[in-house]
């Protein structure tokens, strides 16, 4: 015996077994005609501004840019266990489009997460020349930006803008994995309003 919505049972032989079948799984299928498959639902700027869109071709360029971010990550101190927990399921950062990458060679985003010793000074230099334009540098924790704890050390840089330049400070010591995450989302925001300040290009006068 089975129960239907009004607590009466429902006998499973006959016509009532379909009756049962339609009314516990007929509202799973409702709105849904066989053979169709899935519809792609109208498009936002069909609704607000029908098949057409105007910006400039560095905002499409930028909006790419800011969604597909390649972070060259290396952990320098304590502040790479709160960046590597952000890349984790908890934090899950791949769903800001942010991919981590082992080789400046295709990253596009610096994250250097821990303490600047004047002997890692040379490899983040070289690092930071190997990687393609556009590109940029996120200071993550207090050693990153000042030199932290460690400050006036003989053997801290004193914050890595020192070597390279700098997007965007993450203070704390450590940030948690959620400062990181509102870094790279204020990067994320600045890589679109550069691309929207930009200074158009200059005309040449007539004639040159």
């Amino acid at each position: 015996m089975a129960i239907n919505e009004d607590d009466q049972p429902i006998p499973m032989d006959g016509p009532s077994r379909d009756h049962m079948r339609d009314q516990i799984f007929g509202r799973i299928g409702d709105g849904y005609k066989v053979g169709e498959g899935n519809n792609v639902p109208d498009s936002v700027f069909n609704r607000v501004l029908p098949n057409a869109v105007t910006a400039k071709s560095d905002q499409l360029f930028s909006l790419a840019r800011k969604s597909s971010l390649w972070t060259l990550s290396f952990g320098l101190a304590c502040c790479a266990i709160e960046m590597i927990s952000a890349h984790m399921s908890h934090h899950d950062l791949d769903r800001f489009g942010v991919v981590t990458w082992p080789s400046p060679r295709q990253a596009d985003v610096m994250i250097v997460a821990g303490t600047v010793v004047k002997k890692m000074a040379d490899p983040i230099k070289l690092l930071y020349e190997q990687m393609p334009d556009p590109k940029w540098v996120i200071a993550m924790g207090s050693c990153a930006t000042n030199g932290g704890p460690y400050y006036k050390s003989y053997s801290v840089v004193m914050g890595v803008d020192h070597l390279i330049p700098v997007d965007v400070y993450v203070p704390g010591c450590p940030p948690r994995p959620e400062a990181l995450m509102h870094g790279i989302m204020q990067l994320q925001e600045k890589i679109q309003l550069d691309a929207k300040n930009q200074n158009p290009p200059s005309q040449a006068p007539d004639g040159e």
